[in-house]
């Protein structure tokens, strides 16, 4: 039997209470909780210690960077899907040999995208038609960070596969350790040292060796793991499904990139460098709010595709109805918080500029809102990739991430001007819950969740 140890033995195969479930979750929420924690203290350093001119960079390059991240996340939520399947249905050699494939697989496409990445840089940046000196500052950070690529397509994987592996609290505590010595480096690099951008780069690949290679050690060496890395046999199934799979976490982080990129080319001609900027603080206290949402997918996931495996629908309707309560309590809250919170989050950014500030504080306000569909439309997805339905939940993912944002980014800045820009998550949001609601309604019968 696989089992968590957080405070009680919780077994996967078990039925899951409202106090099961978030004590077997709690571990993932909080470590993805954290890691936004870390990576906004990367840009309050920026901005505070090196200026907005270089804050903006940062922000205008990250989703480029976000890309190589968005192939962990596939391979992670999609393989993790197939591996726990496959301990469900008592294939735990087969679950071994998959898990095996996927870490060589993903190191290699790692190797690939950060090369590719690397040397095409200053041409990919170029197509945003930002100034010599933002332009400059984005390729040198971005150069730097791109070389640890391949370790940070394993961090995110990873981060999956300890949940499978029945050790979330590892997970837990090697991010903790990872966004522990990113801050720290920081404050010496950024901080005391002034290094600059060279600095802040350098904080975020040191503190990624941590959340990459240690786990990689331990599927290894550990005998204790219920899944170890060791020989694999070539399956192109299990790559495919892999793929298919995880196809919504794929089109998520790639749409959400290939999005801000968007933001930012319209952000440039409606409001300059200040707009980038606040765009960027936006994006980091976002990315805290909505990380308990993907905490909590990434975590209940397993035990959604053990119970599919075993073919146990009654625990799956307990699920799902937990899962509703859960959501919806969450979503009112962070809204209440995000609301609450705004000018003091703002200032943290930019107390130094007083058109910047009141430019992020606006786009907070705003902004707020998508927090409370937000929710069901993540974990919705999560849902259908936790029951192998790679298709319907890139679907979800597609239509939210990218083409309802899109639209709503081109279409709302002709009405609203700036505030049509911090309104456009909002309405995706609102249109994605549709189209999210459609599909559990229309398959209820095929999965019997309820």
């Amino acid at each position: 039997m696989l089992y968590v140890d957080f405070g009680m033995h919780i077994q996967l195969s078990e039925h899951f209470t409202f106090g099961k479930l978030l004590k077997f979750t709690f571990p993932s929420i909080l470590m993805m909780i954290f890691t936004s924690i870390y990576t906004v203290v990367d840009g309050i350093f920026v901005s505070n210690f090196v200026g907005k001119t270089s804050f903006a960079a940062v922000n205008l390059v990250m989703p480029i960077l976000m890309l190589c991240a968005a192939f962990g996340f596939m391979i992670g939520s999609g393989g993790s899907a197939l591996v726990a399947k496959f301990l469900g249905e008592g294939k735990k050699e087969k679950a071994n040999e998959t898990f095996s494939l996927l870490i060589y697989f993903s190191i290699i496409i790692g190797i690939l995208l950060a090369t590719l990445a690397f040397v095409f840089m200053d041409k990919i940046v170029a197509l945003l038609k930002a100034d010599d000196q933002l332009a400059k500052d984005a390729v040198f950070y971005a150069r730097i960070v791109v070389i640890c690529g391949p370790i940070y397509i394993l961090q995110n994987l990873f981060q999956s596969f300890l949940i499978v592996a029945a050790r979330p609290k590892m997970g837990l505590a090697l991010t903790i350790a990872a966004g522990l010595t990113n801050m720290i480096l920081d404050a010496v690099f950024v901080g005391i040292l002034r290094w600059g951008l060279m600095g802040a780069a350098l904080a975020t690949c040191i503190a990624q060796l941590i959340g990459g290679i240690i786990p990689l050690v331990y599927f290894i060496i550990s005998k204790k793991s219920t899944i170890r890395l060791g020989k694999f046999v070539w399956s192109s199934y299990s790559i495919f499904k892999t793929c298919t799979n995880g196809l919504s976490e794929l089109v998520t982080n790639i749409a959400m990139s290939l999005v801000s990129i968007l933001y930012n080319f319209q952000l440039i001609k409606i409001a300059g460098e200040d707009g980038i900027a606040s765009f960027g603080a936006l994006m980091y206290v976002s990315y805290i709010f909505v990380s308990l949402f993907l905490g909590y997918g990434i975590g209940s996931a397993p035990i959604i595709s053990y119970h599919y495996g075993a073919e146990n629908t009654s625990e799956l309707k307990n699920l799902f109805k937990k899962d509703i309560a859960i959501i919806s309590i969450s979503g009112i809250a962070i809204f209440v918080l995000s609301e609450v919170l705004t000018i003091p989050l703002a200032k943290i950014f930019a107390s130094y500029d007083e058109t910047l500030f009141q430019m992020i504080k606006r786009a907070f306000r705003l902004y707020s809102f998508a927090y409370l569909l937000c929710g069901f439309n993540i974990i919705g997805s999560s849902f259908f990739t936790a029951l192998n339905n790679g298709i319907v939940s890139a679907v979800i993912s597609f239509l939210r991430t990218l083409v309802f944002e899109v639209a709503a980014i081109f279409i709302l800045p002709i009405f609203l001007k700036l505030d049509g820009i911090w309104l456009s998550g909002v309405a995706a949001e609102v249109f994605s819950f549709t189209v999210t609601l459609i599909c559990i309604l229309a398959l209820r019968k095929k999965y019997g969740y309820f």
